[in-house]
């Protein structure tokens, strides 16, 4: 087996449901696919950070929870906007990572060397 890549200080950002702005089963599928090939190709991003609809993909009920918890037990730190959970209902449903602040995501993305949108 190859040896793992070297911690990245790249983070990325999700700010909506799915992946794009095309039918929500088509941004579902397609932010699977994402997350999955993370996993699968051993590119783990120091962080990722959910806010906006981006919140509703770690809370019960998520197309990508396994993916999530996969990359959180692999030390990919997961932030959901708390802010953002409490507008659309979710404190209760958060089911991976942790609810943090602006300042959680803002401090992210400091340190990163690099930020994705998606």
């Amino acid at each position: 087996m190859p040896p793992s890549p070297a911690p990245s200080s790249t983070i990325i950002l999700v700010t909506n449901e799915g992946m794009g702005h095309a039918d929500l089963s088509l941004q579902h599928k397609l932010i699977s696919t994402y997350f999955t090939l993370l996993v699968e190709h051993e590119l783990l991003p120091a962080a990722i950070c959910f806010y906006t609809s981006g919140v509703k993909l770690v809370a019960n009920g998520s197309p990508v929870l396994e993916q999530l918890k996969t990359l959180e037990g692999r030390g990919v730190r997961l932030i959901a906007c708390n802010t953002c959970l409490g507008y659309y209902g979710l404190n209760e449903q958060l089911a991976v990572g942790i609810a943090g602040g602006m300042t959680d995501i803002l401090e992210a993305q400091w340190a990163a060397d690099k930020v994705i949108s998606i």
